[in-house]
């Protein structure tokens, strides 16, 4: 049965129980399922014991994986990897299992009160969790490095396609703003070998950022400088790109930042924001519903949004900015190119 042969009941019925799957997901990535799978299958009893589970109990949620296309069982009653559930292994080249466990813990809690931010206009994770969503990892060092490993994977998917499709060979220093691990550096200044980089972001992050550009050998030509854009942003870069930070805050805090960059650029500097662009009309594609659900996810949990076209030209002017181009990549996320008005 395709999906225009359901009807609409069930249709909507799979929509209203969508959390079923996604909170299995969430339970096979804790255990590990897929690492336990990744030699090949396995019955549900040694997997059960493998993770120290109640058999029977692994097994209906395995089945229910199973019917979701994250595993397939065997007629000999062994479950193995599909395609899809092998993203859910930790070591390999995007790897999900992170996602995984964030999207499935603490930001489907905080969905579970959006009706919050829908009557407020305010976070749903700062009513859950009774902190903002990066206050909350500061206190949650655990939850921080799963986020990092989470934001990393998605980030190295964008780094290739934002290297690849826009010219950064005619500036000579890059900085990466908010630039977190230094993936995306990592991607630029591979592919632009003539490129230096300069990655800013909080004390803590830069240090961890140091540490992991030395060990890939990028440390002679990536700088690292500790701040808060919220208060100053390091001069010294021909471009100043920031990645997926701006969609974090509202209007009044995103221009904040912007301006920042803004006061560090040289007067003939460029602004590159690396983000999805909300469509002008959703209209059914799974593109448009993407840019949908990541904006009510911004809603939820950190208060900030996807913006249009005109609504990045809007939040550009009121940084002393002008948006001159934008620059679509294959991984779904355009790079939003601006100057000093």
């Amino acid at each position: 049965m395709t999906p225009q042969d359901i009807p609409p009941p069930i249709a909507l019925f799979r929509m209203i129980t969508g959390y079923y799957v996604s909170r299995a997901v969430h339970v096979a990535a804790t255990l590990g399922v897929a690492d336990l799978l990744s030699n090949g299958p396995a019955h549900g009893a040694d997997l059960a014991t493998r993770t120290a589970t109640h058999a029977p109990s692994l097994g209906r949620v395995l089945r229910l994986l199973a019917g979701a296309g994250v595993l397939s069982e065997g007629e000999d009653g062994r479950f193995a990897l599909t395609p899809v559930g092998a993203c859910l292994r930790r070591d390999v080249p995007g790897s999900m299992h992170a996602a995984a466990l964030v999207f499935g813990g603490t930001t489907q809690q905080a969905w579970g009160d959006l009706q919050h931010s829908v009557r407020t206009g305010e976070p749903a994770f700062r009513h859950v969790f009774g902190a903002d969503a990066f206050t909350y990892l500061e206190q949650h060092p655990d939850d921080a490095r799963t986020f990092d490993l989470a934001m990393a994977g998605f980030t190295r998917m964008i780094a290739g396609a934002v290297a690849a499709t826009y010219d950064f060979s005619r500036f000579t220093t890059v900085m990466d703003v908010g630039g977190g691990n230094g993936m995306l550096l990592e991607g630029v200044l591979t592919a632009h070998p003539a490129l230096r980089g300069i990655l800013f972001d909080l004390p803590h992050v830069a240090e961890r950022a140091r540490a992991r550009l030395s060990e890939i050998g990028l440390a002679e030509r990536c700088a690292v400088a500790g701040g808060d854009f919220f208060a100053t942003v390091s001069g010294g870069a021909d471009a100043y790109m920031l990645k997926h930070v701006i969609h974090d805050w509202n209007d009044e805090r995103a221009t904040v930042i912007l301006k920042n960059c803004h006061r560090a650029m040289k007067p003939d500097g460029t602004l590159l924001l690396v983000e999805g662009v909300y469509p002008p009309r959703i209209d059914g594609s799974d593109i448009a519903f993407s840019a949908a659900a990541n904006d009510v996810n911004m809603l939820v949990c950190t208060g900030g949004r996807q913006r249009s076209e005109e609504e990045f030209r809007d939040l550009y002017r009121a940084a002393g900015f002008r948006l001159t181009r934008i620059v679509p990549t294959p991984a779904r996320v355009c790079v939003i190119e601006g100057v000093k008005a």
